[in-house]
């Protein structure tokens, strides 16, 4: 069986040489959708033998990844973004999946490593469906935050994307949800999710909740996304010391879920902010035990359950004047986590005492 590559593009000479090279071992043809570049984009696509296409940029992300996947000719599609990376551990597991692929299969998820930090810990990370059957004619959904609708005949994979972002944060995706607006365009469900998102990335905060509350009290809309609305919700109210009320949204997710690490440290947090740090113990340990959520669409942050929490609990038993529980946290922390610089200061700290 052989794969295609899709890819929708402008201006990325700085990370689609290392996109395309971290994956080209498996590929069978390359198809690169250009919306508009002014730097050597396309000169480096070319490098790699990819088949170039020119599509003129309608503000529509499904349309112009549409427009990609229909130029493929292999048996199966897999798609990224040229920030995307395949690390070569991941890369191995994707030869082996090819070498299995029967056809049986119409699409293969894959983890998004959405979000990494300077040390390549992972913040964030959830399932996309990555790898499509090309005659099945899959197609995207939504002007932004586009997806294929697959429900059936998947197969889960432990493949890992890693999403290495090197642009600042982008208003064109703002920018669209306000065109469709100003257009007398009614946002769906998802939407409303989404742009409540973006406010709150470009932080106009205020509004963002206005968007997330409309988007709560959806019927049609999806568990995480409700569950991510709340606690960013829950974490503004922190900010701006209501903590009542972020304890409210956090308790609200277990409305949807079973307390996730990720609720249990903003919990701990509200109480840490409070000095209430009997209760910030409580829920900071919470989050070590609770696990990560056995739905595989489940947006994690494994930094919730692992260093993050010890180092949380390193301040707290600190606080209380127990030195040695302090340090014990921090030194479980550091196994998680090497090069983050409060664990560092800390262990050098510990060891001065």
């Amino acid at each position: 069986m052989t794969i295609s590559l899709c890819m929708i593009v402008k201006d990325e000479e700085k990370v689609l040489d290392r996109c395309l090279s971290s994956i080209k071992d498996v590929l069978d043809e390359i198809i690169v959708v250009d919306t508009g570049s002014k730097d050597k984009t396309i000169k480096i696509a070319k490098k790699h033998g990819a088949k170039i296409y020119l599509f003129s940029w309608e503000d529509d992300f499904a349309k112009a990844r549409n427009f990609c996947f229909s130029k493929a000719t292999k048996d199966y599609i897999l798609w990224l973004d040229a920030d995307d990376v395949l690390l070569p551990k991941e890369l191995e597991k994707l030869i082996e999946l090819k070498q299995r692929l029967s056809g049986e299969i119409d699409a293969y998820s894959m983890i998004y490593h959405y979000e990494v930090d300077e040390n390549d810990n992972v913040l964030l990370s959830f399932r996309r469906n990555r790898l499509v059957k090309r005659e099945k004619g899959f197609l995207w959904y939504g002007a932004v935050h586009e997806y294929l609708d697959i429900h059936e005949n998947t197969l889960d994979t432990t493949i890992c994307i890693t999403h290495k972002r090197t642009k600042p944060l982008s208003n064109r995706n703002l920018k669209i949800y306000e065109d469709l607006l100003q257009k007398g365009l009614k946002l769906s469900t998802r939407d409303i999710y989404y742009y409540g998102k973006e406010l709150y990335d470009h932080e106009d905060y205020e509004k963002a909740i206005d968007y997330f509350l409309d988007f709560l009290d959806c019927e049609d809309g999806w568990i995480e996304e409700k569950i991510t609305a709340c606690l960013k919700i829950a974490r503004y109210y922190t900010w701006v010391g209501l903590f009542d009320h972020s304890r409210n949204y956090c308790y609200k997710t277990f409305e949807y879920a079973k307390p996730r690490p990720e609720v249990c440290c903003q919990m701990g947090s509200n109480y840490f902010e409070e000095n209430k740090i009997e209760q910030a113990i409580y829920w900071y340990s919470l989050a070590l035990t609770a696990g990560q959520d056995e739905n595989p669409t489940a947006f994690n942050n494994p930094s919730c359950s692992s260093w993050l929490p010890h180092l949380q609990l390193c301040m707290c038993h600190y606080k209380l004047g127990d030195v040695q529980k302090a340090k014990k946290h921090n030194e479980e922390a550091i196994k998680y986590n090497k090069n983050h610089e409060s664990i560092l200061f800390n262990q050098k700290f510990f060891a001065d005492l």
